[in-house]
């Protein structure tokens, strides 16, 4: 190619470059938005599934539709973003149309555009559409042959620059009856478009049935556009199917706008209806008025219900068993509720019916309609309509007296109800004859029968035999118009039979009273009992059953209570002065019976116990009127044979009223005293009468030890003059004061030793501290060797690490530390028994220079090696250093080193102590 050529094609290029935008920008300035249409109508199925598209609206915006966003005046409907309306959830349209308003804005501009739609609803009955201004047509029926479908051409822009189209054809929905036996593929429409006359187009459709799940239900000719069904369709699987067909040339590019298909399935009656249960249960109350109602049985239709193969209708087939009548009852054909038609029902006669109910489709044409059939099990539930009624009028029993909780008759009854319910358990109750309460009837719960029961005893002498009348009812009352029966009530006649019943004491217990103190042999009291067996003739006869100081005696024939023995109310016995005993009295019958009786006697207190002195030993000062002795008396008598008291000295000897005197301060109280100015210290038994005021009265001579002793300003006895009033001599109490001097002696001596003992080793001791002193102390390390950590070490090496041929070449002063030199030890100093404080200088220089040519000694056995690297080394050991003091050493900086060193510094300083 020449440059010049190059050049033209740039030029042209520029050319149409600038001509292209000179059209855009008139467009724009020309262009005027809106929606293409004035208003938008489609035809639509009466039944619209969720998300099903019905036709696409299209604006015209001068920004593009990026920023357009619709909106409907329907909530059933909405437009997506590309324009296309579809139904927002599943429809039934009920009317001919639907007409709603759709709404365009402009985010950027807030202008608004509006809109009508109109949904015209297709008669399914019709078997096709017809045409539209002639331009396009559809085969609708399959049994027809089918027509053409031109799809309308697209409109160009006009010369105005304003592009108008006309809205697009909507095809009427295609029915596809299911079930079909085909052949298969079976041909439904054809499509075409008036320009296959110019130019070659493919057809092909897209949607549920087509290229998405199932895939495959339908096809099209690509060539020449016709659309076939490839197997039977099933409406309950899916009712219907929404496809788009495309027209497109050669090369892939659209020659007309889509065209939106509708193909509905046709329903065919091809299920029966079913049941929800194969068997349904209810219950009606028995005696139920005609129309009560019973149960309900439900029978669903896959079929489409809005016609009559899903329309179920219902009916009974059979009622068994058929009484009292055949019809007992009906069910509403269409709801298939089943209620009671016939009066009659009776639990006792028939417990349970057994209805086969029938579901017909097809409106419940037996002809054409498809049935099926379930069992309604009908239970006659109990009412309380008979009343119990006794087996017989009359039931005996017997009873032996004194018995309780005991069962003495069973009464029986019928009851036709239903056993165990409330309407069959029955209550009993005695309505007459038992004023008293003896008996109570009880229903044994599994056989419903009363149970005759004494709940209070019943004696042979005051009733011998009982009347009973018994009532009988239910639990629940009886049911409305019901009367109780004449056989409700029974009488019970119930028999007492004698036993041989205990003797008892009338009087029990018996108090009597009488004085303490009567001799043996005394009558006290008859203690008889009463044999309550009137109509038998026995003997009674009497035993002691308990008498614990065996005081009494009782005839054994006639119950007279004498003593055996002296009564004494002061005895243990006795409990608030009563004495209580125990008698029994036993007949003679078979089996003999006995009854026991108590006899508690109140015993009078007479005086016969005399006062004893309180207390028995006090003590007093040897000089009177510091202290005092108060006495009284105790009396084992009781009020009036007590005090008030008198105290009396006798007469005999002379020293006591000589040397006491007796004060007296109340009836009960007196004081003892010293008559004398001073009497000696030491133990005195002082005699005194004591007489109560019983009548008569009587006295008593009772001793008081009295411990006179030396006492204290306070009247206290002192310790001296305790031990000299327990009767010690003056020679004891000298032997027992010298005692205690020389015992204090002894303790006095022991402390003296004790301190000049400590006085002598403080004389002797170090100038260092006793704690810091380590000559003579043993310090255990536990230690044998360098520690746990160190123990895998060759100890040989540390004690014997080459041979000993080197270490007695070794110049002398030069030594390993981790090796016992070969060698004789030095002698130490000798350290003196006492050594003058004055020679420590001398001794611990000696140690030192000893210590210092000692080939053997520390750290020989050391366990750490530190730096060791082998024989030969120039270094010498570290103990061979010269550590002698020279006399111009300064020791100054021991003062830096704690207490432990401060001796030390003293000692080698700075002389200043000198």
């Amino acid at each position: 190619m020449t440059a010049g050529s190059g050049v033209l094609l740039v030029l042209l290029w520029l050319s149409g470059a600038l001509r292209a935008h000179d059209e855009d920008l008139t467009a724009r300035e020309t262009c005027k938005a809106g929606f293409s249409e004035e208003d938008y109508t489609a035809l639509i199925s009466p039944n619209i599934l969720e998300g099903e598209k019905l036709l696409k609206v299209k604006f015209s915006s001068c920004l593009g539709t990026k920023g357009t966003q619709y909106e409907t005046s329907s909530l059933d409907f909405k437009v997506g973003a590309d324009g296309t309306v579809f139904a927002t959830r599943e429809l039934q349209i009920p009317s001919r149309q639907v007409a709603f308003t759709v709404t365009a804005r402009d985010h950027q501009t807030t202008e608004r555009w509006d809109v009508m739609v109109r949904l015209l609803v297709a008669q399914t009955s019709s078997p096709h559409s017809g045409h539209k201004k002639g331009k396009t047509s559809v085969a609708l029926d399959p049994s027809q042959p089918s027509r053409d479908t031109v799809l309308p051409w697209s409109q160009h822009q006009s010369s105005s620059g304003l592009r108008r189209q006309k809205r697009d054809w909507v095809i009427p929905p295609i029915n596809v009856p299911e079930n079909s036996r085909g052949p298969f593929p079976q041909q439904l429409v054809r499509i075409r478009s008036d320009k296959d006359n110019d130019i070659p187009i493919r057809y092909s459709i897209t949607g549920v049935g087509a290229d998405q799940p199932p895939m495959e239900v339908f096809s099209i000719d690509s060539m020449s556009g016709r659309m076939y069904v490839t197997r039977p369709m099933d409406r309950e699987e899916r009712a219907s199917y929404h496809l788009r067909a495309h027209a497109v040339d050669m090369n892939g590019n659209k020659v007309e706008n889509p065209i939106d298909l509708y193909i509905y399935v046709i329903d065919m009656n091809d299920n029966r209806p079913e049941f929800i249960n194969q068997v349904y249960n209810g219950s009606v109350d028995e005696g139920s008025k005609p129309g009560t109602y019973v149960m309900t049985v439900t029978a669903n239709d896959a079929d489409d219900s809005t016609t009559a193969n899903g329309m179920v209708r219902y009916r009974i087939v059979t009622q068994t068993p058929q009484s009292p009548s055949q019809n007992m009852f009906t069910i509403n054909s269409e709801t298939g509720d089943i209620v009671t038609v016939a009066a009659g029902l009776d639990r006792e006669k028939v417990q349970q019916y057994t209805v086969i109910v029938q579901a017909t489709d097809m409106e419940g044409n037996l002809n054409y309609g498809l049935s099926n059939t379930a069992t309604a099990i009908i239970t006659v539930t109990d009412v309380n309509d008979n009343p119990p009624e006794f087996t017989t009028s009359t039931f005996t029993g017997e009873v032996p007296e004194n018995r309780v909780e005991m069962v003495v008759a069973n009464i029986t009854v019928m009851d036709r109800d239903q056993p165990h319910s409330p309407n069959w358990n029955a209550i009993y109750r005695i309505i007459s004859g038992d004023p008293s309460g003896h008996f109570s009837v009880r229903t044994d719960p599994i056989t419903n029968e009363g149970m005759v029961t004494v709940v209070k005893a019943v004696d042979y002498e005051l009733n011998r035999a009982f009347m009973l009348t018994v009532m009988v009812s239910n639990q629940a009352p009886l049911a409305s118009g019901i009367q109780m029966s004449f056989q409700s009530t029974a009488g019970v006649t119930i028999s007492v039979t004698d036993i041989n019943e205990a003797p008892y004491f009338p009087s029990n217990h018996k108090l009597i009273r009488l004085e303490e103190g009567v001799p043996a042999g005394t009558a006290l009291t008859t203690f008889s009992a009463v044999d309550p067996d009137r109509f038998m003739q026995q003997a009674v006869r009497y035993s002691k059953l308990a008498d614990p100081a065996s005081w009494l005696h009782i005839n054994a024939t006639n119950g007279q209570i004498t003593t055996a023995a002296i009564l004494d109310r002061e005895s243990l016995y006795i409990k608030n002065n009563v004495y209580e005993t125990t008698f029994l009295a036993a007949d003679n019958g078979i089996p003999p019976a006995s009854g026991t009786g108590t006899l508690q006697i109140y015993l009078i207190d007479i005086n016969d116990n005399a006062p004893e002195l309180l207390p028995k030993e006090a003590q007093i000062c040897e000089k009177p009127g510091l202290n005092a002795i108060n006495i009284t008396a105790a009396d084992a008598d009781i009020d009036p044979n007590i005090g008030p008291y008198v105290f009396e000295l006798p007469f005999v000897p002379a020293a006591v009223r000589k040397n006491w005197t007796i004060t007296r301060l109340n009836g009960d109280y007196a004081q003892l005293s010293l008559r004398l100015l001073y009497l000696e210290a030491g133990m005195y038994e002082v005699p005194i009468i004591i007489t109560d005021s019983g009548n008569p009265p009587l006295s008593n001579t009772s001793i008081i030890k009295v411990k006179v002793c030396p006492c204290d300003e306070n009247g206290d006895c002192t310790t001296v003059g305790a031990v000299a009033a327990a009767g010690l001599g003056t020679g004891a109490m000298v032997a027992i004061l010298v005692c205690i001097v020389i015992l204090l002696t002894m303790v006095l001596l022991f402390v003296v030793w004790m301190r000049k003992r400590e006085k002598e080793r403080h004389t002797k001791q170090l100038l260092i501290d006793p704690e810091d002193d380590v000559r003579d102390n043993i310090l255990k390390y536990d230690e044998e060797g360098g520690g746990e950590e160190d123990q895998d070490y060759d100890l040989s090496q540390l004690q014997q690490p080459e041979a000993m041929e080197h270490v007695l070449s070794k110049a002398p002063g030069v030594r390993r530390v981790d090796e016992r030199p070969v060698g004789a030890e030095p002698q130490y100093p000798v350290r003196p028994v006492l050594p003058h404080p004055g020679d420590i200088g001398d001794f611990i220089n000696e140690g030192l220079r000893a210590a210092d040519n000692d080939p053997t000694a520390p750290p020989y056995d050391s366990l750490l090696v530190f730096d060791y690297e082998g024989s030969g080394s120039t270094a010498g050991s570290v103990s061979s250093l010269n550590s002698s003091s020279s006399g111009d050493q300064d020791y100054d900086y021991l003062n830096d080193w704690g207490p432990r060193f401060k001796k030390l510094a003293d000692m080698y300083g700075g002389g200043e102590e000198d």
